[in-house]
């Protein structure tokens, strides 16, 4: 038995759709931050920043032929270059209370 054969990818309307969608998440959150009536909208618009800027590193992947597997794997990668400098920031964060209790 042969192979079967592997996935085209994603066609055009489905990459144009994950475009749209995420640039739709990143104006979303800006309205969400920039409006003047709500601090829980606010502080949803900012955490929707943060998602929508390792989002808009999908943009560049959302072409015909690219497999859903390979923007699945991306998304992988963005998220553990996050977690990898979030426990950097913390580490360092902690690293710096104790030099400071230190120097007491």
């Amino acid at each position: 038995m042969s192979d079967p054969a592997p996935s085209a990818g994603m066609s055009a309307a489905t990459a144009r759709s994950i475009e749209y969608a995420i640039i739709g998440v990143c104006v979303v959150a800006l309205v969400m931050v920039f409006q003047p009536f709500s601090l829980l909208l606010y502080g949803i618009g900012a955490g929707l920043v943060v998602v929508g800027g390792l989002l808009f590193n999908l943009i560049p992947h959302c072409r015909p032929g690219v497999p859903l597997r390979w923007l699945a794997t991306v998304v992988l990668i963005v998220l553990a270059l996050l977690v990898v400098v979030f426990l950097l920031a913390v580490g360092s964060t902690y690293l710096y209370a104790i030099y400071l209790e230190a120097s007491r």
